[in-house]
């Protein structure tokens, strides 16, 4: 086994892949930028070295750097984590090429599964059904008038390369074709360095659902379940469960086998997610990507099938076999995962950087916190602004949510603004308790939201109308009791407190 894993990254999830080193006795080396002399994951790792100022393009992204670190630590492998270098082919290669392993797949299976357009044509060749739309770049409006057209609307335009929702847009009709192609066009080119945008058939109330596949160089391709991850802003998760509250045992074996069969035409090693929308009408699902790498949502794999993904990719990169098979692979009870934002919910979810003043993390059964913060830690301006993946377990989805619902209000962070408050909300929200989700979730919740506030000011006034009656009322019969020795005390009506003078 590895001896010294250096870890190509930051946060919570180099933080993660330290802990699973330390359980197989790895040594582990970390590499920072200025803004993280200080951070959580530098702390933790045996060795850690500085790779430059804060903006990642002269830091995590530098893999000369990088390397050079990895060479002089002597360190055998790197871990990418997510984000940054974690899908970048060329990466890969000169990893190899310095005698280093990378813990990942091959450069040929992130290529393939790289760009949407060509892991359309590979799902299509395997015959996977896949979402109608064209496997080529749109190469003018026109087109794209007539592909629309061909389909009927709303129809969906997305980015070829990159992810996170960068370069997408919904289109209801032909008259905002045009301007959200121009949009669509212009985030890729500078999200991505690629302008290359294609279109689909947009699918109504669509759910939003992943399987996480596993393979090694042995030729074993398994899947363990999916994920629900319907809930999103901007096109980005922020609430993940396992298993999907559709729960059909069918479904997810007729997902699973789709996934797999993409693992195995793109000869795939390691972690990797095959995502799918799933209409909420009929059920019928439609490949929509492969993420080549570990995702932000795996606790609540891990949590359902008792398999530490991480542990299995370094075991799969050192060329070991799987630990388990598909038989072996059972999902057991409900998880939940909330990934804490330093980000204000009540202002359209903006980041909110700044120094963590207070930091009490909940305790308790079925409580995972999977944190890159302390207190007294920098929440920097220059990366994402992610500070835990918070998860919790329980025998069922029933259980799981009241076990959320317990755990967000002892979880404390002062100083920055969180998205700790939207999730409360959440979790007592009628359509996520019914498990009523799809991607158009966070948009209807906010509405319920806003009317709710906007009939607060009505409420409030017949409230205090009602309770000033009723304290009128009972001055009136004290003054017919002027001998009366009953003590005053609040009366409680909704959120407001009225004094009566004797009651």
């Amino acid at each position: 086994m590895f001896k010294k894993i250096l870890i190509a990254n930051r946060g919570e999830i180099a933080c993660r892949v330290i802990r699973a080193c330390r359980e197989m006795k790895i040594a582990t080396v970390a590499v920072y930028s200025d803004a993280d002399r200080d951070a959580l994951h530098v702390r933790m790792a045996d060795e850690a070295f500085h790779i430059g100022p804060p903006p990642s393009a002269e830091s995590y992204l530098r893999w000369d750097k990088i390397i050079d670190v990895a060479r002089t630590a002597v360190a055998e492998a790197i871990h990418p984590g997510y984000g940054f270098l974690s899908e970048n082919a060329e990466f890969v290669r000169e990893v190899t090429k310095a005698g280093i392993t990378f813990i990942g797949p091959p450069p040929e299976a992130m290529e393939s599964m790289g760009g949407k357009m060509s892991a359309r044509k590979i799902a299509i060749a395997a015959g996977v059904p896949v979402v109608p739309g064209t496997t080529d770049p749109l190469a003018s409006y026109e087109e794209a008038l007539d592909v629309a057209a061909s389909f009927g609307y709303p129809v969906m335009l997305k980015a070829s390369a990159g992810g996170g929702g960068k370069g997408m847009r919904l289109v209801n009709d032909g008259s905002e074709l045009r301007s959200a192609l121009e949009n669509s066009q212009s985030e890729a080119r500078a999200s991505f360095g690629d302008d290359a945008v294609y279109i689909e058939k947009a699918i109504v109330r669509p759910r939003h659902i992943e399987i996480q596949v596993f393979s090694d160089k042995h030729g074993n391709h398994v899947h363990l379940g999916e994920r629900e991850c319907s809930i999103q802003r901007r096109h980005q998760k922020v609430i993940e469960e396992a298993p999907s509250p559709i729960d059909s045992a069918e479904l997810r074996a007729e997902m699973g086998a789709c996934a797999v069969t993409v693992a195995k035409a793109v000869d795939y090693v390691g972690a990797g997610t095959v995502e799918f929308l799933v209409s909420d009408l009929d059920r019928s699902f439609y490949f929509l990507e492969m993420n080549t790498r570990l995702q932000v949502e795996h606790p609540v794999t891990e949590l359902v099938t008792g398999i530490d993904l991480v542990r299995e990719q370094i075991r799969v990169a050192w060329g070991d076999e799987l630990s388990f098979s598909q038989d072996d692979v059972t999902l057991t009870g409900h998880a939940i995962e909330c990934r804490v934002y330093a980000e204000d919910p009540d202002n359209n979810f903006l980041p909110s950087p700044g120094k963590i003043t207070r930091l009490r993390l909940p305790q308790g059964p079925g409580v995972r916190d999977d944190g890159g913060i302390y207190e007294g830690a920098e929440v920097s301006i220059f990366y994402d602004p992610m500070i835990s993946k918070f998860a919790v377990y329980g025998k069922d989805r029933a259980q799981a949510i009241s076990r959320m619902r317990r755990a967000l209000m002892e979880y404390e962070v002062g100083g920055i603004k969180t998205t700790l408050p939207f999730f409360r909300e959440v979790m007592d929200d009628a359509e996520f308790i019914e498990g009523r989700l799809d991607t158009g979730f966070v948009g209807r919740f906010n509405e319920r939201r806003q009317a709710a506030d906007a009939d607060q000011p009505t409420q409030d006034m017949a409230v205090i109308a009602a309770s000033l009656a009723f304290a009128a009322r009972q001055r009136d019969a004290a003054a017919k009791n002027e001998n009366s020795s009953q003590p005053s005390r609040w009366v409680m009506s909704g959120r407001h407190a009225l004094m009566s003078d004797r009651l």
